[in-house]
């Protein structure tokens, strides 16, 4: 399926700026001017398709390498609650090695997250007090600044296949059993707790996180989707297709439009069959 010519491509790359960026980084500060942020730019582009190949993600890559290095900075309003430092090198990391695994400066960040979180799991099971402790002395923290818990896009997307192979299968388990999902997708239930009803936003927002979980690619933790397959081969519609229904547009739309149900259809029916295979 091809994405990449269509509507939302076309609008989403004339908004990128001559450094890279689409203005704002994070959310904060969007305006008529800048309508979509950096890094809501590169998930659409992602989910239309663009890869490291393509030039305008090769020009938003070398962006966020810059904003790593100190040559850039991005424009966001700092947050004040924990090290911003910390939090952007986090964001950009994440973000880049979505494209790439080959750039030196994401390999470096995430590394510390990966000793953080390789040493909190302790007896095979999460241990908050040593994670506090890692994350000081990993990180060097401004004081008196919130500690970033690992619950969150950007660093379930760094860890992906980099713990360690005993820790890997463990930290999974937590994962899928924490009780508010990955903060950022709006889901706000355990991911072991399939959505009530299948046409639905919730259900839209479930799969982006699960999109998220079918890249660690071990047997440990494949297994421990199997349970998402068997659900999402119960709510066929058709032969082999799926349709969330209408209010999954946000999340789940590609083609240009959903006036039409078979277009719905065709784009629900893409996004399900990567998670399918990739389980």
């Amino acid at each position: 399926m091809d994405y990449k010519s269509g509507k939302w491509a076309k609008k989403i790359l004339g908004l990128q700026h001559a450094n890279g960026s689409w203005g704002f980084f994070h959310g904060c500060g969007r305006s008529k001017e800048n309508p979509i942020t950096t890094e809501q730019a590169l998930g659409k582009l992602e989910n239309l398709g663009f890869t490291m190949n393509d030039k305008p993600i090769q020009k938003a890559v070398e962006y966020m390498n810059n904003c790593l290095i100190g040559e850039e900075s991005i424009p966001d309003r700092v947050e004040k609650v924990h090290d911003w430092k910390i939090f952007t090198e986090l964001m950009l990391s994440a973000r880049i090695k979505r494209f790439t695994k080959e750039n030196a400066q994401a390999n470096e960040i995430s590394a510390k997250w990966v000793e953080i979180v390789n040493r909190s799991f302790v007896g095979n099971e999460f241990d908050q007090e040593t994670y506090n402790l890692v994350y000081h002395e990993v990180l060097n923290p401004e004081k008196r600044k919130r500690i970033i818990g690992f619950m969150n896009y950007y660093l379930i997307s760094l860890l992906a296949n980099n713990l360690s192979k005993n820790i890997e299968p463990i930290f999974f388990k937590y994962v899928l059993n924490y009780s508010t999902g990955i903060y950022y997708f709006g889901y706000d239930q355990p991911i072991k707790v399939l959505p009530d009803e299948f046409m639905s936003k919730e259900t839209a927002r479930y799969i982006r996180q699960i999109e998220l979980l079918v890249e660690y690619e071990s047997k440990e933790c494949k297994e421990q989707l199997f349970f998402i397959k068997e659900w999402l081969e119960k709510n066929k519609v058709g032969k082999n297709e799926w349709d969330m229904g209408k209010f999954a547009k946000n999340e789940m739309q590609l083609s240009d439009s959903w006036r039409k149900e078979e277009d719905r259809i065709k784009d629900c029916t893409y996004v399900i069959n990567k998670v399918m295979e990739n389980i």
